[in-house]
């Protein structure tokens, strides 16, 4: 196989903007790189479930900027975390660009989305997309060393499985209120980069995406198996990773097979889908397997993505929802002239110990919900 292709896949019209480990040993625990049985941050308090039940998750997507991010970025996540109160946060890949020179600017990048979080006390983690390490060839600043870089904040719970493909594998269960033992889960997932040009010596002629691995799927069936133990049912959870599986193209259209305003039509009302699809899923050359085997498990209630910045649909494809966290920073493409900015915003989930499966329910929020400002001009930290 050949270098991937470092590039940014595209460019929406002129208006667009430039630009096999164990379970953690406790709740929230996490394995520190090469110790797997080691916490990371130990002495630090698991996720649980508040006195009445719930639980609350913020998704943000493809932040996606350099060290002089965009204010707005940063007010939204402020704005968000204010509103929703969230017991945990994701961000969901491309948390940075490539457009940096060296690793401090990258440290800077990340400090600028994550600061927010840490300053609120908020547990939250990373999956890696595909362009949180564009920039390595002339910062050092690789997925395994930003990783190491992310472990000095005081409230970030990430970190990665051992012997499994990718930087940022792992599961992070919720304590039941009642007892220890895990009501929920959270599982993030690496779904890789760049496709190669060239795979058995075959030319990959469009440009596409990696996505989850053989491994990471044989993973996440024997974690999920040990995460039960001996309960009568799976713990449920939420899956987290960048880039798209090909079912949430299925969903939406209702078939592997058609792609049709007719079809999708059809879809909407058998799969429930609500939002917006304004570019197509960005996938990769090959289906790992993950849907069916967390259709398998059972335990899998939605699997959520970014990726793709214009998109936010979800729906409820033959018992698991998917559907996309819309693109939160402002400093990366979005729609086209002067609506650039209105997809802007986060995915809010709400769990609760008393609902059926525990997920009750998802929605999006938006930047222009929250009072902030939407023109096309860039607004970079000091400038």
């Amino acid at each position: 196989m050949t270098t991937p292709r470092p590039t940014r896949r595209h460019v929406l019209g002129a208006g667009a903007a430039a630009a096999a480990a164990g379970l953690a040993t406790a709740p929230g625990a996490t394995a520190a790189p090469g110790h797997p049985g080691r916490p990371e941050h130990a002495g630090r308090p698991g996720l649980a479930f508040a006195a009445d039940g719930t639980f609350r998750v913020v998704q943000f997507n493809d932040t996606q900027d350099n060290h002089r991010t965009d204010v707005r970025t940063i007010e939204l996540i402020e704005k968000v975390l204010d509103t929703e109160h969230p017991g945990f946060v994701v961000f969901n890949g491309d948390v940075v660009n490539g457009d940096m020179t060296t690793a401090e600017q990258v440290r800077t990048a990340y400090d600028n989305v994550v600061g927010p979080v840490e300053a609120r006390g908020i547990p939250w983690a990373i999956t890696f997309g595909n362009h949180d390490e564009d920039s390595a060839a002339a910062t050092g600043m690789t997925e395994p060393r930003i990783r190491e870089f992310l472990r000095t904040y005081p409230h970030h719970v990430g970190s990665t499985a051992g012997g499994v493909s990718g930087d940022s594998n792992q599961v992070l269960p919720i304590a039941s209120r009642a007892a220890g033992r895990p009501a929920f889960a959270l599982w993030l997932l690496d779904s890789g980069r760049y496709s190669p040009e060239q795979i058995a010596g075959q030319a990959v002629e469009e440009y596409t995406y990696e996505t989850i691995h053989a491994d990471q799927v044989a993973w996440y069936r024997q974690t999920s198996a040990e995460l039960q133990g001996g309960a009568a049912d799976p713990v449920p959870g939420l899956m987290f990773f960048h880039i798209p599986l090909w079912e949430f193209r299925h969903m939406w259209f209702g078939s592997p097979t058609e792609a049709t305003d007719e079809a999708h039509e059809a879809a909407v009302g058998k799969h429930s889908i609500v939002g917006e699809r304004n570019e197509r899923e960005y996938t990769a050359q090959f289906n790992p397997g993950l849907f069916h085997a967390a259709l398998e498990r059972g335990d899998v209630k939605g699997m959520f993505c970014g990726h793709d910045h214009v998109n936010d649909y979800v729906g409820n494809y033959f018992g698991i929802r998917l559907g996309y966290g819309p693109g939160t920073g402002f400093g990366t493409y979005g729609l086209e002239g002067a609506d650039v900015h209105r997809m802007r915003g986060a995915r809010v989930f709400d769990l609760d110990e008393n609902h059926p499966g525990v997920f009750k329910d998802t929605r999006v929020v938006r930047a222009a919900d929250l009072g902030i400002d939407l023109s096309p001009e860039p607004r970079p930290l000091g400038g």
